[in-house]
């Protein structure tokens, strides 16, 4: 049990320690809101794209093995976005806070949080299995946050057909649904391995992205705000951090899943909502002050939860 809580630890540390940087950073004057929405943008345009395209096609990990992944990632997606829109429909009474409520429960920060904790488990091998999988559910999450959301409409020409166009758009705009997309062909195609200065200049992208994520994840967070949280804010929490990886350890041993795939499955599900559920919702007429709030508790209580179950998952041998 003692390997257990050292594994948990050093998976979850180092993401807690950059995340408190941030904080301190903020707290001291030195990330200012410009700072942190332009590093923001640039980790999500140039970093984390360098830092998927070049996992995904340097890994040697065999793609259609995970093919049983995604599907537990999409099953666990869809348990937790049915129940959600259920426990909405018939608990809150709002319409602006429905389809925040939902995605604050169903939609996890994979792409920061996820990813930088999979890297500290796992490794490079860890973190391509885990790309592939944010990838492919990434669509899925995009998806269903319009479904969810649609039902508060801030303009009369907001259809069904602008927001199917507005899907489309973000799928095909997003720079790592188009760094996956690019890996996997680049692979498929018999094309020299990627060496020499694009490989360093990836690589050093690459390094910049997940550290510089968190400590912008770090310096965003509002405690004034966590103050004042709602009831409705604890119970999507509950429902994040701990319903969430609960739904998706019974999925993965339903599928069973092996150590490493049971592992990637645990954290991504179990990672707090994402950051851009609150966008999301702003953008989309919900309740932008309940999304945030949200993100802020299930950012710094989550991730003790993750260090939890991954130290139960670790000391049954499941992980």
């Amino acid at each position: 049990m003692i390997e257990a809580i050292a594994f948990a630890i050093t998976i979850v540390l180092p993401n807690l320690v950059l995340m408190w940087l941030g904080f301190f950073m903020q707290r001291r004057g030195e990330a200012s809101k410009t700072f942190i929405d332009q590093s923001s943008s640039f980790v999500f345009k140039y970093c984390l794209p360098c830092l998927l395209f070049f996992s995904v096609v340097d890994s040697e990990v065999d793609y259609e093995k995970q093919i049983v992944l995604i599907v537990a990632g999409i099953l666990v997606t869809f348990i937790l976005f049915i129940g959600a829109e259920l426990y909405a429909k018939r608990f809150v009474s709002r319409p602006a806070d429905q389809g925040v409520f939902v995605q604050g429960v169903y939609r996890s920060n994979m792409a920061i949080i996820g990813l930088a904790t999979v890297a500290n488990a796992y490794g490079a091998s860890g973190l391509s299995i885990g790309a592939v999988y944010m990838g492919v559910v990434t669509i899925l999450f995009n998806i269903l946050a319009v479904i969810t959301l649609s039902r508060v409409s801030k303009s009369i020409n907001d259809t069904w057909v602008s927001r199917s166009m507005m899907i489309v758009k973000k799928l095909f705009t997003n720079p790592l649904i188009l760094a996956l997309l690019a890996a996997f062909t680049y692979k498929a195609l018999p094309l020299p391995p990627t060496t020499g200065v694009i490989h360093t200049i990836g690589d050093l992208l690459a390094a910049v992205a997940l550290p510089l994520a968190l400590i912008c994840a770090g310096a965003s967070i509002n405690l004034k705000s966590m103050l004042h949280l709602s009831g409705l804010c604890m119970q999507a929490s509950i429902g994040r951090i701990i319903i969430a990886p609960i739904i998706a350890i019974l999925v993965g041993i339903g599928f069973g899943l092996s150590e490493v795939h049971m592992g990637v499955l645990f954290l991504m599900v179990a990672s707090p909502t994402a950051a851009a559920s609150y966008v999301m919702a702003k953008a989309m007429g919900g309740n932008d002050v309940l999304a945030a709030n949200i993100l802020a508790l299930t950012t710094v209580v989550g991730m003790f939860g993750m260090a939890i179950g991954a130290a139960l998952l670790r000391a049954l041998g499941m992980m």
